[in-house]
């Protein structure tokens, strides 16, 4: 169980971190504010890969986690990486107030009540035909994706942000459900693994153009609000995740607070200034 809260706290800071990076990405490209089309210029920002980098390791060991921990536990973990978004970018000059900060310490308490209340195990296998709607789900985000970056408005990456959470959630719980083969081949044709590689591409894509319209906390606050929600759901009515025996008030408590400390954090958020070196762009 330790080696499952370990994983979920790397994810938190890798997520974090990652999303900063590729923020500074778009930004140094000139890309922010802009058309998708200019999001191709991102091919000559190192900046933005090394996040994605990051990104993916974030990814492997929220993977890891997911196989040990119920998904409102690791997904709350993980929502909390838009406190390590909001500290990095505070580092590199963006002010956020103390009643941020503030929130950031509410959300906190709440992944502590979380993480008490958790019961550790094995996921319910889930039904044959799920299993493929699932990697399915990616049309729907990339649908989202594809007809909101023609609005050049801050609603617009509030629902694309909206989208990435619908699509990691998917990734989420296809990690969850995922029944490693016997045969390393056998993987290849594993619904849960295509569903993953699918709605986690999806989701990159909306989140690229999500942060060409919002701030990198904002639309992290987002994003992981509704994966949080949306994946707590699926696990405790689908999965059969499980709260330890009088610990059922600790886990509302716990989600109510890690998801009220990141909105009020992407409030204030949204409010602060941008660091001033990620505003350059390229040569």
């Amino acid at each position: 169980m330790i080696v499952g809260y370990v994983f979920a706290l790397v994810a938190a800071l890798a997520s974090g971190g990652g999303s900063v990076l590729e923020s500074i990405g778009v930004r140094r490209a000139g890309a922010y504010g802009g058309s998708a089309l200019e999001l191709v210029r991102l091919r000559r920002q190192w900046i933005y890969f090394l996040g994605i980098g990051v990104d993916l390791v974030g990814f492997a060991c929220a993977a890891a986690a997911l196989q040990r921990l119920p998904l409102f536990l690791v997904q709350s973990v993980l929502a909390f990486s838009v406190g390590v978004t909001a500290a990095i970018s505070a580092f590199l000059g963006s002010r956020l107030a103390a009643s941020g900060w503030a929130a950031l310490g509410v959300g906190a308490v709440g992944l502590v009540l979380l993480g008490l209340s958790a019961q550790p195990g094995p996921a319910k296998v889930l039904p044959a035909a799920w299993r493929w709607v699932l990697p399915a789900m990616a049309l729907f985000v990339g649908a989202i994706a594809w007809y909101f970056r023609r609005f050049d408005r801050p609603w617009a990456a509030q629902v694309l942000g909206f989208a990435t959470g619908v699509g990691f959630s998917v990734v989420g719980v296809s990690a969850r459900t995922l029944n490693v083969p016997s045969s390393g081949w056998g993987i290849l044709v594993e619904p849960a693994v295509w569903a993953m590689i699918l709605n986690g591409l999806a989701a990159a894509v909306a989140f690229a153009l999500a942060l060409q319209k919002g701030g990198a906390t904002a639309v992290n606050a987002i994003m992981f609000t509704t994966n949080t929600a949306l994946s707590s759901v699926i696990g405790l009515v689908f999965l059969d995740d499980r709260v330890r025996d009088g610990f059922i008030t600790f886990t509302i408590t716990g989600l109510i607070l890690a998801m009220s400390g990141a909105i009020v954090t992407a409030h204030y958020a949204t409010q602060a200034k941008e660091p001033l070196g990620v505003a350059r762009t390229a040569s």
